[in-house]
């Protein structure tokens, strides 16, 4: 081994002061493809020798209080880097496939911890059959998805190869994260010297859900921006009424504490928190703002909240909810958010809502724009991350050229790559799967190989 790599070493040598200006573009992008692929397997014969140094314990022996602080010493490098190093080598010593994976760069070294990470969290319950299993998954993934998309399918692994197990595990995590959430929820208003208020505070899914389906109409540049009253107001008018924060108010004091319990005699203790009731408070008055129908339009639409479930799972209480956000619900929550007027239950499967609205509207709206969200997710231009609510309906065929206001000629964008698809040369289709592919300008791929938001996909 000391020799071919001592061999590789002299070879990789005299590439380093090779002319490269005089590749041409296509030799520069293979020549780099090669210099990575040989980088990640030299990588693989690190983390062995790392995984067999660690073994015998040499570091130890060396005075060192760790493999990682060894590491950190003898290649002058950070702890943080030196840590991950002896994590994954330790992981591949227990996951051969994805040991070999590497060597044959099948996979890079981001993409094992990915792998070694989502395997490690899986459930004891599971078992070696199926975490093997989903090991084999994650790595034929791994020659289609980079780590932070890989990283979500991991997530959601045991979906893929063991879903009875999944789903039982599904319902008993998001049961404990939802109680947990509910149990810490808190919110508080703390006044400074200098006439500012700090807050702070935990809201479970469901209540953060509720107040940014409120207050997010409200962010948008000049959707909501009242006068402040004039220094020489009068009258009652003059004198705008106060929250004194008693009974459950949750006020504060003139020194930022909790107004005491002043309820009369004789009615049921409230055994919230201070903090406790002010986070329901605020949810409330959420609510109630939602119901009023006085909050400015977003999106064309009035705010709403959205829920998706499938119908099967619905059926059976065993599916778990989505909002709009990413953020998942307990069947049983589903079932009961879903009976409050101001909750749509988008069910996936059922066609309750009439999605083709021809010409007769420009704008995507309403029902139209909901079922952009539940296919797109987000903006649909690849590498694109920002969620449904920065985005907007885009038509494929433009409005002017007589495009049809349809599911089928509509994809969700966001400002910037709605811009860019305006006025760049990039053309938008969908799929034979009716999803949105992106065809690049020839100055970006010369082969104009269509290509696809992966962010936002779900295993």
């Amino acid at each position: 081994m000391q020799r071919a790599l001592t061999q590789a070493e002299r070879t990789v040598a005299t590439c380093v002061d090779a002319p490269v200006w005089s590749l041409t573009d296509a030799d520069l992008i293979t020549v780099l493809d090669t210099a990575h692929r040989l980088r990640e397997r030299l990588a693989a014969v690190e983390l062995s020798l790392v995984r067999e140094l660690d073994a015998r314990a040499v570091p130890a022996a060396h005075g060192a209080a760790s493999t990682g602080a060894w590491l950190r010493e003898h290649w002058r490098v950070g702890i943080r880097g030196a840590k991950q190093t002896v994590d994954l080598a330790r992981a591949l010593d227990r996951l051969p496939s994805t040991a070999e994976a590497l060597a044959a760069g099948a996979v890079n070294t981001e993409q094992a911890a990915v792998i070694a990470q989502a395997l490690a969290d899986l459930p004891t319950t599971a078992g070696l059959a199926t975490a093997a299993k989903a090991e084999t998954a994650l790595i034929g993934f791994a020659a289609q998805f980079e780590p932070s998309v890989l990283r979500r399918f991991g997530e959601r692994i045991l979906t893929h190869v063991a879903p009875d197990a999944a789903e039982e595990h599904e319902r008993e995590t998001l049961a404990a994260q939802e109680d947990r959430a509910h149990t810490t929820r808190t919110f508080t208003l703390t006044p400074d010297r200098t006439g500012r208020v700090r807050v702070t505070g935990w809201l479970d899914n469901e209540s953060a859900a509720v107040i940014a389906a409120a207050l997010d109409p409200l962010t948008r540049p000049g959707a909501f921006a009242p006068a402040r009253p004039a220094p020489s107001a009068s009258g009652d008018d003059a004198h705008p009424q106060v929250l004194t924060g008693g009974g459950d108010a949750g006020g504060l004091s003139a020194d930022g504490s909790a107004h005491a319990d002043t309820r009369a005699p004789g009615c049921v203790r409230d055994l919230r928190t201070a903090g406790q009731r002010r986070a329901d408070a605020l949810t409330e008055i959420c609510r109630r703002v939602l119901a009023s129908a006085e909050l400015p339009e977003n999106g064309g639409d009035r705010p709403q909240l959205v829920v998706t479930v499938d119908y099967d799972g619905l059926a059976r209480r065993t599916g778990a909810g989505l909002f709009d956000n990413g953020a998942t619900l307990t069947p049983d929550t589903v079932r009961r958010i879903a009976c409050d007027a101001q909750v749509i239950p988008a069910v996936l499967g059922g066609d309750g809502q009439l999605l083709d609205l021809g010409r007769t509207r420009r704008l995507i709206t309403g029902a139209l724009r909901r079922a952009l969200v539940l296919r797109d997710r987000g903006c649909a231009f690849p590498g694109c991350e920002r969620p449904p609510r920065w985005c907007q309906g885009h038509h494929l065929r433009h409005w002017a050229d007589g495009g049809p206001t349809s599911l089928d000629n509509a994809v969700l964008l966001c400002g910037h790559h709605h811009r860019v698809v305006h006025h760049e040369d990039w053309q938008v289709r969908l799929g034979h799967d009716r999803r949105p592919e992106f065809i690049p300008p020839g100055y970006v791929d010369a082969t104009r190989r269509p290509c696809r938001n992966t962010y936002h996909l779900r295993p």
